[in-house]
């Protein structure tokens, strides 16, 4: 027969803390702010049409003061079709107003305001660490700032992985 002794430590040792595992929560690089999608067919007659005179009348009597430090993205439908200069008209009134401003949908925002984060990040203290990209967030992070995320630490990390300390994914080792 086997006899087993358990010895029993009063301590808990969180060994994720301890360990040399580098966590980037891409939540943090998340800006605080309204966002707003301002559709171009607002300025539009019966939504689809572009006639230059009324269109710049009716952006001359817009309200762009509501706008005022918010993140907005420009938006033309698909199927509408305007001159590449209405869009541009459009971004010369929200910009001196909004806090930032991009020709594109929702997600293109937001996939943008987290490539300008991630453009001024300092990465030098990943170089050779063991690195995991955070998984789960309470607010909204584009898949594309996690592959940009990824694109920029592939080359300078030992270890890249994805998820949680508990359950990650290996994604890169250095060979």
């Amino acid at each position: 027969t086997r006899t087993w002794v358990f010895i029993m430590s009063d301590q808990i040792v969180n060994r994720v803390a301890n360990s040399a595992l580098q966590v980037i929560d891409l939540e943090e690089f998340y800006q605080e702010g309204t966002r707003t999608l301002l559709s171009i067919t607002a300025f539009l007659d019966d939504g689809i049409v572009l006639r230059e005179q009324t269109f710049r009348e009716r952006l001359q009597s817009h309200d762009w003061k509501k706008y005022q430090n918010q993140f907005v993205a420009v938006h033309c439908p698909d199927d509408i079709l305007v001159p590449q200069w209405a869009t541009l008209l459009v971004v010369t009134h929200l910009q001196p107003l909004a806090k930032y401003v991009v020709v594109g949908t929702a997600a293109d925002l937001e996939q943008q305001l987290f490539a300008e984060q991630l453009a001024h990040m300092d990465f030098s203290p990943y170089q050779d660490g063991l690195v995991m990209i955070k998984g789960c967030s309470n607010k909204p992070v584009p898949e594309q700032a996690m592959g940009l995320l990824a694109a920029k630490l592939t080359p300078i990390v030992k270890k890249l992985s994805y998820g949680e300390a508990c359950s990650s994914v290996p994604l890169y080792k250095k060979p």
